[in-house]
Protein backbone atom coordinates (compact mmCIF):
# COMPACT_ATOMS: atom_id res chain seq x y z
CA UNK A 1 0.00 0.00 0.00
CA UNK A 2 0.99 3.41 -0.48
CA UNK A 3 1.40 5.65 2.40
CA UNK A 4 2.00 9.05 0.10
CA UNK A 5 -1.24 10.74 -0.36
CA UNK A 6 -2.30 11.70 -3.67
CA UNK A 7 -0.90 15.20 -4.17
CA UNK A 8 2.54 14.22 -3.13
CA UNK A 9 2.51 11.87 -5.50
CA UNK A 10 1.35 13.21 -8.26
CA UNK A 11 4.02 16.04 -9.63
CA UNK A 12 2.81 19.13 -11.24
CA UNK A 13 4.34 19.78 -14.15
CA UNK A 14 4.84 23.48 -16.25
CA UNK A 15 3.09 23.80 -19.80
CA UNK A 16 5.66 26.17 -21.96
CA UNK A 17 2.96 28.73 -21.38
CA UNK A 18 2.27 27.90 -18.41
CA UNK A 19 5.85 28.67 -17.36
CA UNK A 20 6.28 31.99 -20.02
CA UNK A 21 3.50 33.09 -18.03
CA UNK A 22 4.84 32.91 -14.41
CA UNK A 23 7.59 35.21 -15.81
CA UNK A 24 7.94 38.43 -13.71
CA UNK A 25 11.57 39.87 -14.12
CA UNK A 26 14.82 38.43 -15.90
CA UNK A 27 16.46 35.69 -15.38
CA UNK A 28 20.09 36.96 -14.53
CA UNK A 29 21.54 33.85 -16.96
CA UNK A 30 19.05 33.29 -19.10
CA UNK A 31 20.76 33.06 -22.14
CA UNK A 32 23.83 31.51 -21.08
CA UNK A 33 24.40 27.55 -21.16
CA UNK A 34 24.04 25.45 -17.92
CA UNK A 35 27.18 24.83 -16.04
CA UNK A 36 26.97 21.81 -14.26
CA UNK A 37 29.95 21.80 -11.53
CA UNK A 38 31.42 18.77 -9.75
CA UNK A 39 29.96 19.13 -5.77
CA UNK A 40 31.55 21.57 -3.80
CA UNK A 41 31.71 21.25 0.17
CA UNK A 42 31.44 25.03 0.58
CA UNK A 43 27.67 24.78 -0.87
CA UNK A 44 26.26 23.98 2.63
CA UNK A 45 27.84 26.70 4.48
CA UNK A 46 26.84 29.38 1.68
CA UNK A 47 23.07 27.76 2.27
CA UNK A 48 23.91 28.45 6.36
CA UNK A 49 24.60 32.68 5.32
CA UNK A 50 21.90 32.25 3.05
CA UNK A 51 19.56 30.92 5.84
CA UNK A 52 20.59 33.19 8.09
CA UNK A 53 19.55 36.59 6.28
CA UNK A 54 16.25 35.19 5.79
CA UNK A 55 15.22 34.14 9.49
CA UNK A 56 16.00 37.54 10.22
CA UNK A 57 14.29 39.28 7.37
CA UNK A 58 10.91 37.53 7.95
CA UNK A 59 10.97 36.75 11.40
CA UNK A 60 7.91 35.26 12.62
CA UNK A 61 6.40 35.10 9.22
CA UNK A 62 8.93 32.00 8.30
CA UNK A 63 7.61 28.69 9.15
CA UNK A 64 10.30 26.35 7.58
CA UNK A 65 13.58 26.43 5.47
CA UNK A 66 14.96 23.73 3.63
CA UNK A 67 18.24 23.46 1.62
CA UNK A 68 16.89 21.40 -1.22
CA UNK A 69 18.12 20.93 -5.38
CA UNK A 70 21.31 19.50 -6.33
CA UNK A 71 23.70 21.41 -3.94
CA UNK A 72 22.02 19.88 -1.08
CA UNK A 73 23.03 15.92 -1.93
CA UNK A 74 26.68 15.63 -1.19
CA UNK A 75 28.74 14.34 -3.80
CA UNK A 76 25.82 15.76 -6.24
CA UNK A 77 27.49 17.55 -9.29
CA UNK A 78 25.29 20.68 -9.32
CA UNK A 79 24.63 24.12 -10.93
CA UNK A 80 26.54 25.84 -8.37
CA UNK A 81 23.31 27.94 -7.19
CA UNK A 82 22.01 27.57 -3.71
CA UNK A 83 18.01 26.47 -3.87
CA UNK A 84 15.79 27.41 -0.93
CA UNK A 85 12.54 26.40 0.06
CA UNK A 86 10.86 28.71 2.25
CA UNK A 87 7.05 28.03 3.86
CA UNK A 88 5.17 30.95 4.69
CA UNK A 89 1.55 31.09 5.89
CA UNK A 90 0.04 32.40 2.40
CA UNK A 91 2.18 33.36 -0.69
CA UNK A 92 -0.62 34.78 -2.12
CA UNK A 93 -0.10 37.18 0.92
CA UNK A 94 3.42 39.16 -0.70
CA UNK A 95 3.22 42.20 1.15
CA UNK A 96 3.98 39.92 4.14
CA UNK A 97 7.37 38.49 3.24
CA UNK A 98 7.87 40.32 -0.34
CA UNK A 99 9.62 43.50 0.47
CA UNK A 100 11.59 42.11 3.34
CA UNK A 101 13.09 39.81 1.06
CA UNK A 102 13.87 42.36 -1.49
CA UNK A 103 15.54 44.54 1.04
CA UNK A 104 18.04 41.96 1.28
CA UNK A 105 18.38 42.30 -2.42
CA UNK A 106 16.92 39.33 -3.66
CA UNK A 107 14.30 39.78 -6.42
CA UNK A 108 10.78 38.31 -7.93
CA UNK A 109 11.35 36.37 -11.14
CA UNK A 110 8.83 33.90 -10.89
CA UNK A 111 5.00 33.95 -9.76
CA UNK A 112 3.20 30.88 -10.11
CA UNK A 113 -0.58 30.41 -8.52
CA UNK A 114 -1.24 27.38 -10.52
CA UNK A 115 1.70 25.41 -8.85
CA UNK A 116 0.57 25.95 -5.26
CA UNK A 117 1.22 29.09 -5.11
CA UNK A 118 5.24 29.48 -5.65
CA UNK A 119 6.87 32.20 -5.90
CA UNK A 120 10.68 32.11 -7.03
CA UNK A 121 13.65 35.46 -5.91
CA UNK A 122 16.86 35.71 -7.38
CA UNK A 123 19.92 37.34 -6.30
CA UNK A 124 21.79 39.75 -9.35
CA UNK A 125 24.33 37.00 -10.04
CA UNK A 126 22.29 34.01 -9.54
CA UNK A 127 23.64 32.10 -6.85
CA UNK A 128 20.23 31.70 -5.18
CA UNK A 129 17.15 30.22 -6.27
CA UNK A 130 14.61 31.17 -3.35
CA UNK A 131 11.52 29.39 -3.71
CA UNK A 132 8.65 30.80 -1.46
CA UNK A 133 5.43 28.34 -0.72
CA UNK A 134 2.32 27.85 1.20
CA UNK A 135 2.94 26.11 4.64
CA UNK A 136 0.82 22.88 3.21
CA UNK A 137 2.51 22.43 -0.39
CA UNK A 138 2.88 19.35 -1.54
CA UNK A 139 5.95 20.49 -3.19
CA UNK A 140 8.20 21.26 -1.06
CA UNK A 141 7.55 17.66 0.31
CA UNK A 142 8.75 16.10 -2.81
CA UNK A 143 11.67 18.52 -3.01
CA UNK A 144 12.65 16.87 0.63
CA UNK A 145 11.46 13.25 -0.33
CA UNK A 146 14.26 13.56 -3.45
CA UNK A 147 16.83 15.59 -1.49
CA UNK A 148 16.88 12.80 1.07
CA UNK A 149 16.75 9.86 -1.32
CA UNK A 150 19.85 11.06 -3.20
CA UNK A 151 21.79 11.28 -0.37
CA UNK A 152 21.07 7.53 0.38
CA UNK A 153 20.91 6.07 -2.47
CA UNK A 154 24.58 6.20 -5.03
CA UNK A 155 22.68 4.59 -7.84
CA UNK A 156 20.01 7.54 -8.53
CA UNK A 157 22.69 9.67 -7.68
CA UNK A 158 24.85 8.47 -10.22
CA UNK A 159 21.75 7.89 -12.91
CA UNK A 160 20.72 11.85 -12.02
CA UNK A 161 24.32 13.55 -12.26
CA UNK A 162 24.98 11.93 -16.05
CA UNK A 163 21.71 13.30 -16.83
CA UNK A 164 22.70 16.50 -16.20
CA UNK A 165 25.86 16.62 -17.96
CA UNK A 166 24.24 14.87 -20.67
CA UNK A 167 21.45 17.48 -20.80
CA UNK A 168 23.67 20.47 -20.17
CA UNK A 169 25.19 19.79 -23.25
CA UNK A 170 22.34 18.87 -25.46
CA UNK A 171 20.40 22.17 -24.10
CA UNK A 172 24.12 24.37 -24.82
CA UNK A 173 22.13 26.31 -26.87
CA UNK A 174 18.68 26.39 -25.93
CA UNK A 175 19.66 26.72 -21.88
CA UNK A 176 15.54 27.24 -21.12
CA UNK A 177 14.87 23.66 -21.87
CA UNK A 178 17.33 22.31 -19.31
CA UNK A 179 15.01 21.90 -16.66
CA UNK A 180 12.23 20.74 -18.40
CA UNK A 181 14.49 18.37 -20.16
CA UNK A 182 15.14 16.59 -16.60
CA UNK A 183 11.41 15.74 -16.17
CA UNK A 184 11.84 12.18 -17.52
CA UNK A 185 14.75 10.66 -14.87
CA UNK A 186 13.01 12.91 -11.81
CA UNK A 187 9.95 10.69 -13.07
CA UNK A 188 11.70 7.91 -13.22
CA UNK A 189 13.43 8.25 -9.60
CA UNK A 190 10.43 9.40 -8.01
CA UNK A 191 8.28 6.13 -9.17
CA UNK A 192 10.98 4.25 -7.10
CA UNK A 193 10.92 7.00 -4.40
CA UNK A 194 6.96 6.19 -3.66
CA UNK A 195 7.27 2.42 -4.27
CA UNK A 196 9.77 2.47 -1.19
CA UNK A 197 8.49 -0.08 1.57
CA UNK A 198 10.45 2.20 4.06
CA UNK A 199 9.64 4.83 6.48
CA UNK A 200 7.06 7.35 5.21
CA UNK A 201 6.72 9.69 7.73
CA UNK A 202 10.43 11.83 6.86
CA UNK A 203 8.50 13.77 4.04
CA UNK A 204 5.84 15.85 6.40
Amino acid sequence: MNHYPREVRERSVATPEQMAAGVVGEWPRKDQPIVVEEYDPAWPGRFDDFSARIKKALGEVLLGIEHVGSTSVPGLPAKPIIDIDVLVDDTADEARYLPALEAEGWRLILREPWWCGHRMLVDDIEELHLHVWPKDAPEPIRHRLFRDWLRTHEEDRALYAGTKRRLADETAERPGDYNLAKNEVIDQIFERIFADPGDRQGGR
